[in-house]
């Protein structure tokens, strides 16, 4: 098949999120079939970066964003009834990529993932057209704003309210609308407007993200996530001011590293309390997860499949997450991991691993297994192989021409 694959994010290379999933749906594909990537990138140092797809896929275009225009595009579009999100993703050489593509040819599979993108062609018409909403973005926005103050939280429900809108309108317009976790899944079939839904679970690399030769330091957390994400920023500020102090009360030596990029300044002054590392960026953040006894992923805002816990499960260290977190692990709590709903909850369950190294290492093999057996990205390929098969299969819904779909749905 002749497969046109567009994404929000260029995805390459495969480090953080957003990125992983679609990278490894390409590479995928593109071992049976013609895949053709359009993507965006927001810098040079990103475009540059991504052109290493080239290997794994047919052949790729790269749609350049502007920051400035972006964001003005965002503010623009405040008080009407389109997403402020989906402003931000627009490019006009990314609407000319997609227009020029099926001007060149036919395509057998138009494959979209992140409703960001699907308005640069919803309305293309006479191809089989799969949308991979991965997590649902409304449900997203409507959580920030029962964690925002006011001002903010009214912007991010009424964003919500018009992601919800456009999920809806989206869902209606292809063949078949997929995500990542059953709890999303369930959120889609809610609105009612899908033709056809089904999932697909995210994977993790379980041979790159191994048990290594890093002897777990005793009494040591680790946190991994990019700090300039919101959700990741509040749950270590929270957990150092709530769940940090009843750890350390029990264990006075007790050490937390927090590792990822971008640390904001109020994630860099966590540094100055007793037993807190923020590494910041670092080039491979396996040897600070490895060296740790326990990893936590306490967040209060979490949809769809947290890699960081499912990358932490692959290297064997055992993982404390909060029940949001864990919502997205398709792994049995008690047995796999350890969740917690509050602060005492949490800490209990770390001092339960940090204290009993025999329950460190159940959890440790139990979470690598569950992995290997739940989450690996071949058993993940093989569902999206038969997700593909029926989409081919079944009925194909009538759609407006391509000429129609133009950047005027994302502009």
């Amino acid at each position: 098949m002749r497969i046109l694959y567009v994404c929000h994010r260029f995805p390459f290379p495969p480090a953080r999120g957003g990125k992983i999933r679609p990278f490894n749906m390409i590479r995928h594909l593109h071992r049976s079939h013609e895949v053709v990537v359009l993507s965006l990138a927001r810098s040079e140092a990103e475009a540059r970066a991504g052109e290493g797809i080239g290997p794994h896929c047919t052949r790729y275009k790269i749609g350049r964003i502007r920051e400035a225009a972006a964001f003005a595009r965002m503010v623009l579009r405040l008080p009407t009834t389109l997403p402020s999100s989906m402003g931000y993703f627009f490019s006009a050489e990314m609407a000319r990529n997609v227009r020029e593509e099926f001007r060149a040819g036919r395509f057998d599979l138009l494959f979209v993932h992140c409703s960001s993108v699907a308005p640069y062609v919803e309305d293309v018409a006479g191809v089989r057209k799969i949308m991979d909403f991965g997590d649902m973005d409304s449900q997203k926005w409507l959580a920030y704003a029962g964690a925002r103050p006011f001002p903010l939280s009214l912007g991010y429900r009424l964003e919500g309210i018009k992601m919800r809108r456009a999920e809806k309108r989206l869902a209606s317009k292809f063949d078949l609308s997929t995500c990542t976790t059953p709890a999303e899944l369930a959120t889609l079939r809610e609105y009612g407007a899908a033709r056809r839904t089904d999932w697909f679970p995210n994977g993790v690399d379980a041979e790159f993200f191994c048990p290594g030769p890093e002897r777990p330091e005793p009494d040591t957390i680790s946190f991994v996530g990019r700090m300039d994400y919101y959700p990741n920023r509040q749950c270590m500020i929270e957990f150092c001011r709530s769940t940090l102090p009843l750890i350390r009360a029990r264990r006075k030596g007790v050490r937390l590293t927090i590792i990822g990029a971008d640390p904001a300044p109020a994630i860099l002054r966590l540094a100055s309390l007793p037993g807190v590392t923020v590494t910041g960026s670092v080039d491979d953040v396996r040897p600070f997860v490895r060296a740790s006894a326990v990893n936590v992923a306490p967040l209060e805002i979490a949809r769809g499949t947290q890699n960081k816990i499912l990358e932490a499960m692959a290297m064997g260290v055992p993982v404390v997450a909060s029940a949001q977190a864990a919502g997205g692990v398709d792994a049995v709590p008690g047995v796999d991991f350890l969740t917690a709903r509050t602060p005492r909850e949490c800490a209990d369950a770390v001092v339960r691993l940090l204290e009993d190294p025999g329950e460190r290492k159940r959890f440790a093999e139990a979470g690598r297994e569950r992995v290997l057996s739940h989450h690996s990205w071949n058993r993940s390929m093989k569902e999206l192989d038969r997700i593909v098969g029926d989409c081919m299969a079944g009925p194909a819904g009538a759609s407006r021409s391509v000429r129609n779909a133009s950047p005027a749905a994302v502009s």
